[in-house]
C-alpha cells in the first residue's frame, strides 16, 4: 500500500503528468500531506480488519509514493516489475525490501521497450486485460503508460493466459477525456460483475466486447465525469468485500443490491491526484 510519508512540497506544475493534479494544482485545491496520509491510514486499518498483511515501500524523500499498483502485478505467482514513465522511476527506489522477499526466480522484468504500468494490467480468472495507448502522438502523450509491446509481451510470458487489449482514450489536461489507466473506466467486482466508463474506451466496437463478455445486466456504467472521479477504482477484499468511496453513493447502493458488502472510506484527497482505492495498493499475492 502506497504511503504520502515523504512526498515532500506541493509540485510545481510542469512536474505534474495526469490531468487530475494539474487541475487541482491550478485550482489551489491541491491535496496536503496530512490529509493524504489519513485517508491511506485509514484504508490500510480496513484491510487490517479483513486479516490482510499490508506492506508500505521503503520511503523516498520528496516522491509520490501514493500509486503503489502501478509499479508492479502478479500474474499466476510471477510478480512483474512495471516499467514506468521516467517522471516516476524514483519510485521504484522504494521497493529494494520487497525485491528481497520474492524469490528471484518469481521476479519478471521485460525489455525497457516495453512500457507498462499495473493500473493497465486486469487479471480475470483465465484473461489478463490490458489498457494501451497506441495513438501517433504517444511519446507526447503523458497519460499513455502501456504501449502494444506490453501485449505482446505478455502473450509470450503467460501464454496459457488470454490476453485482451483496449485502446483509451488519452489526454493530458482534461480529466473527463482521460482514462489514465484501464482501471480507471473498468473493473470486475464480484464473481460476474463489472463496473466500467464507456467514454473511457476509444474503441467502441472493444467495448462491446467487453459487454458482452460480462452481459449488460452484469454492468454498472459512469458516467465521464464520474470516470475523473474514478468511480470505476475501488478495490475488492473478497469476491463480496469493495472497498468504496463514501461519496459514490450510486455505485454503493448498486453494490449492496447485489450482495456486495461496501467498505466505505473517504478518499477524495487520493482522487485529486488521478487515482484511488486500486491505485494505491498492489497484491502479491493471488488465490485463485
Amino acid at each position: 500500500m502506497g504511503t504520502a510519508d515523504a512526498i515532500g512540497k506541493p509540485p510545481k506544475l510542469n512536474d505534474l503528468y495526469d490531468p487530475s493534479s494539474r487541475k487541482h494544482l491550478l485550482q489551489d485545491t491541491f491535496p496536503k500531506k496530512e490529509a493524504l496520509q489519513k485517508a491511506l491510514d485509514t484504508l490500510e486499518k480496513v484491510f487490517i480488519r479483513y486479516n490482510v498483511v499490508v506492506f508500505r515501500p521503503d520511503i523516498v524523500v520528496d516522491c509520490n509514493q501514493i500509486f503503489a499498483r502501478d509499479l508492479g502485478f502478479v500474474i499466476d505467482d510471477i510478480w512483474v516489475r512495471a516499467n514506468i514513465i521516467p517522471h516516476r522511476a524514483a519510485e521504484l527506489q522504494g521497493l529494494k525490501t520487497l525485491y528481497q522477499l520474492i524469490p528471484e526466480e518469481k521476479q519478471l522484468i521485460f525489455p525497457e521497450s516495453v512500457h507498462v504500468e499495473g493500473g493497465d494490467v486486469m487479471v480475470h480468472n483465465d484473461y489478463v486485460f490490458v489498457g494501451i495507448c497506441t495513438q501517433d502522438n504517444y511519446s507526447d502523450l503523458l497519460t499513455a503508460r502501456t504501449n502494444k509491446a506490453a501485449v505482446i509481451a505478455l502473450k509470450n510470458a503467460f501464454p496459457h493466459k488470454k490476453v485482451v487489449s483496449f485502446e483509451l482514450i488519452k489526454s493530458n489536461t482534461i480529466p473527463e477525456k482521460n482514462a489514465l489507466h484501464l482501471d480507471c473506466c473498468f473493473q470486475p467486482v464480484g464473481t460476474s460483475y463489472a463496473i466500467t466508463c464507456p467514454e473511457g474506451f476509444a474503441d467502441p466496437e472493444e467495448y462491446r466486447w467487453l459487454v458482452d463478455f460480462f452481459g449488460h445486466e452484469h454492468i454498472f456504467e459512469v458516467t465521464a465525469l464520474e470516470m475523473s472521479q474514478m468511480m470505476c477504482n475501488v478495490v475488492s477484499l473478497r469476491p463480496d468485500v469493495v472497498v468504496s468511496d463514501s461519496s459514490f453513493t450510486r455505485l454503493n447502493n448498486w453494490l449492496r443490491l447485489h450482495d456486495i458488502v461496501v467498505e466505505e472510506v473517504n478518499f477524495r484527497e487520493i482522487a485529486k491526484q488521478g487515482g484511488l482505492f486500486r491505485c494505491v495498493t498492489m497484491p502479491l499475492t493471488r488465490i485463485v
